[in-house]
């Protein structure tokens, strides 16, 4: 397949590359600025792209967007992660739709920041939105994907859940207290992580684009969900070192400000991965004790 793949720079991106090469498609990476060879023009904040450079092509990934947990939630940055994520797939999606032969496939980035905060409910892609900024963005983010689909385009809404990898990500921030010794679960401990290895997140998202059977929302996390502290603690068994020391509520709420606080770092939700395991999915890291042994160890 011949594949465009925005966001190709960041986390995600710099791993799916390189996977899809390696699988024998061929890749052109959306760019802001003067294209390269392979790469082609967009602007999103503009709301422009080079259609141009987009003929042809039998597929589109969508990873850009301003990272949710790079800085605190001023009204600013809040601004700036929705305009990133609305205005970016709705100009990929309008483009990709005026094309006279559109891609089969658009697997556009989500989250599973779409529940919000629910306990101990188990999660499926059937389940309803909740509330809150980061609910009503997601909302929002996958909604400007429709012009793809109204074109006829397959669209995939991954809505994924926090990416493990050691060299970046939510990860790589926190092992160095772990390493230190003084890692542990992040406030009460009881809240549900719905995680994903970076390698199932890679593997899913190429799944999308083969299956034809899947679209719509995507509950892209690992089967097993853990809660903070059950993370906890397959990171500290990992690195062989303690992992009892809770980061309080309070202390969090000084350091990210208290409205990420309480929507993203200690929201709870426990999603399950029902439509990719029904499409044939075989995750290799199902479990989160597992997973982070083979993530440090590797």
């Amino acid at each position: 397949m011949d594949v465009v793949v925005s966001g190709s720079h960041g986390l995600i991106g710099s791993a799916l590359v390189p996977a899809l090469t390696a699988a024998g498609h061929r890749v052109r990476r959306l760019v802001r600025g003067s294209p390269g060879p392979g790469e082609v023009a967009w602007d999103p904040e503009a709301g422009t792209v080079d259609a141009g450079g987009l003929a042809g092509a039998d597929a589109a990934v969508h990873l850009a967007g301003v990272g949710i947990g790079d800085k605190r939630w001023t009204t600013t940055q809040k601004q700036r992660i929705r305009d990133s994520r609305v205005k970016g797939t709705g100009t990929l999606a309008r483009a990709l739709a005026g094309l006279p032969t559109p891609p089969a496939v658009l697997v556009s980035g989500s989250a599973v920041g779409y529940y919000g905060d629910r306990g101990d409910e188990v999660l499926t892609e059937a389940s309803g939105p909740g509330e809150g900024f980061l609910a009503e963005v997601v909302r929002d983010w996958e909604e400007a994907a429709a012009p793809a689909a109204e074109a006829g385009v397959r669209v995939v809404h991954t809505r994924t859940g926090i990416v493990q990898a050691a060299h970046g990500g939510a990860l790589a921030r926190q092992l160095p207290m772990f390493r230190l010794g003084v890692g542990g679960p992040l406030g009460p401990g009881r809240q549900w992580v719905s995680w994903v290895s970076l390698d199932d997140e890679v593997g899913a998202i190429v799944h999308a684009l083969t299956t034809e059977s899947l679209r719509g929302p995507v509950n892209l996390c690992a089967p097993e969900p853990t809660t903070s502290a059950g993370l906890a603690k397959a990171i500290g068994k990992a690195l062989h070192r303690p992992a009892v020391v809770p980061v309080p509520r309070f202390a969090l709420s000084l350091v990210v400000g208290r409205q990420m606080t309480e929507e993203m770092v200690l929201a709870s939700q426990r999603a399950v991965p029902e439509k990719l395991l029904a499409s044939g999915y075989r995750f290799r890291h199902p479990d989160i004790a597992a997973a982070m042994h083979d993530l440090l160890h590797r």
